[in-house]
């Protein structure tokens, strides 16, 4: 049997390229009947590894060799340019667009997506308070680049390996069981490594995700200097049919989050895409390989790699935060302008680099050098391009002078609690407690002469503690530590011994977390007797010196949007009404004990988030505060009420 010594175009091809990135997008555009279309990322790897392999196998059959350095240069001229375009593009908008923490986030993003590690970079993005609740990377899909890149680089090795030992057939065959055994284990490390509390590591591994990618090209293989006969493509036609109704099912029900996925529903998947790989290139002129063909399928396939790069970039930057728009008119924008520029980089960058032009303007041994120096003016141009902005610091705002008079109390010894003294007059004693937003209100306070002020907030940590929470659509559960902050808080308040305990809460108060049984909010009523317990176990432990106890209203969020462009639950308006509901209520409970502090009338002076205040950007990311926004804006409203709470002249 004469083995197969080209490998042609096919444009059926393109049609499953074209498919595999409109799920992609739509899944992450949040459109309904899509929920699995995260599932085109293997379809995607099934056609890497079948082709790749397939070139790779007809080179040697027709060359006698595999040419790795001439494969390697092809394969930088089809994917870097666009790359480099993207990241280039990606960083510059982010310094528009982005707060300090999550700048300086994307900047080792963009780093390992320019070293194609960007699947390693996502599972150890980190664990810190910032990393964990930052918001989504611009660079986020880079990841699925990453695996693809790392298999170009070693799977050439191994197949030219194989070509070199064995003969064309046995090469083929030992290639073919490699590929399959590979795909095994893949997908039984991928089940070991699921954890239903932080997937990352088997959603981004290249070790747990290789499996679609050896499928491919396993099938790449076994059809390699193959004829099959009438009742093989017979055979493989009813597969094929399989693989498209199986295909459908996934991409409108899979969830990243279901165990399943990861104990053998990936593996299934690729499968399936194998199966009408196979059928496609085996029976070229069969109805499905000319639906697949159809001429505008083919040509968004064609251009389907400028479409993945570019449309999770805009989708982060073009919101309805920042166009007005949401829903239908929001993805319209934002496919139009995916499209647009995915043509235009095709056409004007990725075509005419990948056939040459670099080498026909200038000398043979320049294209090479201006490679090596694209690399470094982009890693220049991240690093100028994501380096934060200088933030005010404390000590460059104008101080607050306290002039209200100082207090006199009774205050206990820390470390002789059943006995009192009298304190001499002298200045209010301020602690904060709460989250995150406390943490960045009591940090970044100018200078106050007059009053001392601590802070012992917690960031990550509310006062709600039930295990099951949903963030921003998706599970999630407390960070070490929040369980115990009725201990920490005591232990601050012994230390401290306040005048004025103030407590602010935000955002985990108003997430859904499972309560008797299911998901529940603020303003459930249920739910509300729980946060009403919580609360006041807090203001027990605030005041337990006999510190007065003041709550800071809940200001509106907008921390991150749904794909749509919609709120997630916990930034809605209604929530911190509800929320802000119950601290009043526990003041009226506590009358000349507690005292509420109107925030979210300050900070979103309209009845509605905002951005600015006075001019100001008075927030960071949504939620938190900017330095210079607690102190032009919050401090010179707080400190003197504060001070006033303290000596018990405040009057609301």
């Amino acid at each position: 049997m004469p083995e197969q010594t080209t490998f042609s175009h096919s444009r059926a091809l393109d049609g499953v390229r074209a498919l595999a990135v409109t799920a992609v997008v739509l899944f992450h555009a949040g459109i309904g009947g899509v929920r699995g279309g995260f599932l085109g990322v293997d379809a995607f790897f099934v056609l890497s590894g079948f082709l790749i392999t397939s070139l790779l196998l007809a080179e040697r059959a027709r060359t006698g060799r595999i040419r790795l350095p001439a494969f390697w240069v092809r394969r930088a001229r089809r994917l870097l340019p666009a790359l480099l375009l993207v990241l280039l593009a990606t960083v510059v908008a982010a310094r528009y667009r982005l707060d300090g923490d999550d700048l300086r986030l994307v900047r080792g993003d963009a780093y390992a997506a320019l070293a194609y590690v960007a699947n390693w970079r996502m599972i150890f993005r980190g664990t810190g308070y910032a990393a964990a609740t930052a918001a989504p990377s611009p660079l986020q899909h880079m990841w699925s680049l990453g695996i693809e890149e790392q298999f170009y680089l070693l799977w050439p090795l191994v197949v030219a390996g194989l070509a070199a030992w064995l003969t064309a057939r046995h090469a083929r065959t030992a290639l073919a069981a490699l590929c399959f055994a590979g795909a095994a284990a893949s997908q039984v490390v991928c089940g070991r490594l699921f954890d239903p509390d932080a997937i990352g590591r088997a959603y981004y591994g290249t070790d747990t995700r290789a499996q679609a990618l050896l499928i491919g090209a396993g099938l790449a293989a076994l059809l390699s200097g193959r004829a099959a006969g009438r009742a093989a493509r017979t055979a493989v036609g009813a597969l094929a049919v399989s693989g498209v109704a199986v295909t459908a099912w996934l991409w409108q029900v899979a969830s990243e989050y279901a165990s399943w996925m990861y104990r053998g529903g990936l593996t299934v998947a690729a499968l399936a895409t194998a199966a009408v790989v196979a059928h496609v290139m085996l029976s070229p002129g069969a109805p499905m390989a000319r639906m697949l063909g159809w001429a505008p399928l083919a040509w968004l396939g064609r251009i389907s790699y400028g479409v993945y790069l570019w449309h999770w970039p805009l989708f982060t930057f073009v919101t309805a935060d920042a166009t007005g728009l949401s829903r239908l008119p929001l993805l319209g924008v934002r496919l139009t302008a995916t499209l647009a520029l995915a043509v235009l980089s095709h056409h004007l960058v990725e075509q005419p680099i990948r056939h040459g032009a670099l080498g026909r303007l200038l000398p043979r041994r320049v294209p090479g050098a201006v490679t090596v120096g694209a690399f470094a003016l982009l890693a220049g141009a991240i690093a100028v391009a994501t380096a934060p902005p200088p933030q005010p610091t404390p000590a460059g705002a104008a101080p607050v002078v306290i002039t209200a008079p100082s207090v006199t109390s009774r205050r206990a010894p820390v470390n002789r609690p059943h006995r009192t003294r009298a304190v001499p007059r002298r200045e209010p004693r301020i602690t904060f407690f709460g989250d995150s937003v406390s943490w960045v209100i009591g940090t970044y306070l100018p200078e106050h002469p007059g009053m001392w002020t601590s802070t012992r907030a917690i960031q990550g940590c509310g006062i709600a503690t039930l295990p099951d929470i949903l963030q921003l659509g998706t599970p999630h559960t407390n960070y070490p530590g929040c369980t115990s902050w009725q201990r920490r808080w005591q232990r601050g308040v012994d230390r401290d011994d306040p005048d004025v305990a103030v407590i602010e809460l935000n955002r985990w108060e108003l997430m859904d977390r499972r309560y008797q049984g299911r998901y529940q909010h603020v303003g459930d009523p249920a739910y509300d007797g729980y946060l009403t317990a919580q609360l006041e176990k807090a203001i027990g432990i605030a005041g337990s010196r006999g510190a007065a106890v003041v709550l800071l209203t809940a200001a509106y969020t907008r921390r991150a949007e749904r794909p749509d462009g919609s709120l997630y639950p916990e930034d809605q308006p209604s929530r911190v009404d509800a929320w802000n509901g119950l601290l009043r209520a526990a003041a009226a409970r506590h009358p000349g004990r507690v005292t509420v502090l109107d925030l979210n009338a300050v900070v979103c002076p309209d009845g509605r988030f905002t951005w600015r205040v006075h001019g100001l950007r008075i927030r960071s990311d949504g939620l938190h505060y900017t330095p210079s926004g607690v102190q032009r804006i919050i401090a010179p409203w707080l400190l003197p009420r504060l001070a006033a709470v303290a000596n018990g002249t405040y009057r609301s």
